[in-house]
């Protein structure tokens, strides 16, 4: 597969830009493999097509306030940076991106909060654009993270253009979100309530957890034309036993297995026995899905409208079947569904 085979004309004013007002009512859009057939429901309705014993697999990362706004010492230039990864608890040491990425070096002090109440410096110039800093920070280690998230935003994607509210730090974190880590939400899980969550216990389903903690390699441009030249961003996952005896065991009885999420699809899928089924993980995957791939463990996924050229696109077409998915996509645009992270959904069976 190729690169521009990805390309589709998305109207910007179908991003959406903010949550629907319920979290499972959302539109939801069912495609069937089997029969090709396209239907249209609301999410809530996600209930009529699972049955007892069935298996639904969340991501339980937590999203952090991740963007900051700082001023560079002697100039006052403000700068953004991006908290990518905890590198050393001990010593304040935290893997970031800046923008403008141009005009930081080693030895630069940045400034943050009112009377500068944070204060950090550039000790590593790791990639063009990442970059190591230490934050200098006299308190315990509580009360610096606490400084450091009440001064952090919800790092919402650039896609949406619009501020930051106080309504996202609630709603762009699934409500079963356990394990901090993740700088993205894992966007499918979003539409789930605690409503929901309990009428689909209530009819006999089962729920495994697993833990990838969402990089921002998802919103990494694909920048080669051949798809298996692409790298992906290495990012952590963990997959415990109790997941693994839920989800072999539905294997096992041929109960339907289903991905809740691009990120739940990707670390089912990087560890798995090779007579297909799942075995307990915990490390790191930059594991890279697209057409043709052959899927050992789930048969179900439910996901968002990806935007174009994105490798989450790219991984759901693997799933779908790429004509199929396409044909999805082009009803999905004249029935006006809304795309992206705060969007509707789709169910593929």
């Amino acid at each position: 597969m190729k690169l521009s085979q990805y390309k589709y004309n998305l109207p910007q004013e179908l991003i959406a830009k903010h949550p629907t007002e319920n979290r499972d009512e959302s539109r939801l859009m069912v495609i069937n493999r089997k029969t090709k057939q396209i239907e249209h429901r609301v999410f809530k309705d996600i209930i009529d097509y699972f049955n007892e014993d069935d298996v639904l697999v969340f991501n339980n990362t937590k999203v952090f306030p991740a963007r900051l706004y700082g001023n560079k010492e002697k100039t006052g230039a403000e700068i953004e940076v991006f908290l990518l990864r905890e590198l050393n608890k001990e010593q304040r040491l935290w893997d970031v991106l800046v923008d403008p990425a141009r005009k930081i070096r080693i030895g630069n002090k940045l400034y943050f909060g009112e009377d500068d109440v944070l204060v950090a410096e550039v000790i590593d110039n790791t990639t063009s654009r990442g970059r190591t800093l230490r934050f200098l920070f006299d308190g315990s280690y509580d009360e610096f993270k606490d400084t450091l998230y009440r001064l952090g935003e919800t790092p919402l994607p650039k896609f949406i253009r619009r501020e930051v509210i106080e309504e996202d730090r609630e709603r762009y974190q699934t409500v079963y979100a356990k394990h901090e880590g993740a700088v993205a939400a894992p966007t499918a899980g979003l539409h789930f309530s605690k409503q929901l969550l309990k009428r689909l216990e209530i009819k006999g389903l089962n729920f495994a957890e697993i833990t990838l903690h969402v990089g921002l390699g998802n919103f990494r441009t694909v920048d080669v034309e051949d798809l298996t030249k692409h790298k992906m961003d290495s990012e952590q996952i963990n997959i415990p036993m109790d997941a693994v005896d839920i989800v072999n065991a539905a294997k096992q009885n041929k109960k339907n297995i289903c991905a809740v999420g691009t990120t739940v699809l990707r670390t089912l899928e990087s560890s798995v026995t090779t007579d297909g089924y799942l075995k307990p993980y915990s490390g790191w995957t930059n594991k890279f899905i697209f057409p043709p791939y052959e899927f050992a463990v789930p048969n179900m996924l439910i996901t968002n409208f990806h935007l174009p050229l994105s490798t989450l696109l790219m991984m759901v077409s693997a799933f779908a079947g790429y004509d199929l998915l396409f044909e999805a996509y082009k009803v999905a645009v004249k029935e006006k569904y809304r795309f992206g992270t705060y969007g509707d959904a789709m169910l593929i069976i």
